[in-house]
């Protein structure tokens, strides 16, 4: 697997963000999701990667500075049908380590409450997050769950 920084200018990219933004709003209404459009992933705070086999996409991810200190993970995504191949978590390692060599002391994330985001939720937990408050600009949403970890 070979990750790596992505301008967002592709087709599989854009389309897997697409089909990603439409799950999201499968499971919540317009005001509880909260990932990224193209622009937004674009903004210099804003480091995108896509994981690639070859010339086949398998997934992306993201790191948003929110301050010196305080990273957030974006739109963790793997491509259907390399789910359980260990996409996310070769790049939650990546995001991880880059978020340590920036020196940041937390990392958080947004994720969906709802059983359908479980498997996130676990993948998250293995690596030691666990669940906080809001931070950022986010509030309380009965269907979002926030998770952070110090580094």
């Amino acid at each position: 697997m070979d990750i790596r920084i992505d301008d967002l200018q592709g087709d599989a990219i854009i389309a897997l963000l697409r089909d990603h933004k439409a799950e999201l709003a499968l499971h919540s209404p317009p005001d509880s999701c909260h990932a990224l459009d193209l622009d937004g992933l674009r903004r210099p705070e804003v480091t995108f990667w896509s994981v690639w086999e070859a010339a086949e996409l398998l997934g992306c991810g993201a790191l948003k500075e929110l301050d010196p200190a305080h990273g957030e993970i974006k739109s963790m995504r793997t491509v259907r049908g390399h789910a359980r191949k260990g996409v996310a978590t070769r790049l939650m390692r990546h995001i991880l380590q880059e978020a340590r060599r920036r020196d940041y002391r937390r990392l958080s994330l947004e994720t969906g409450s709802m059983a359908v985001f479980e498997p996130a939720r676990a993948l998250y937990g293995r690596f030691g997050f666990e669940a906080c408050g809001p931070f950022a600009d986010y509030v309380e949403d009965p269907y979002s769950m926030f998770m952070t970890i110090a580094l």
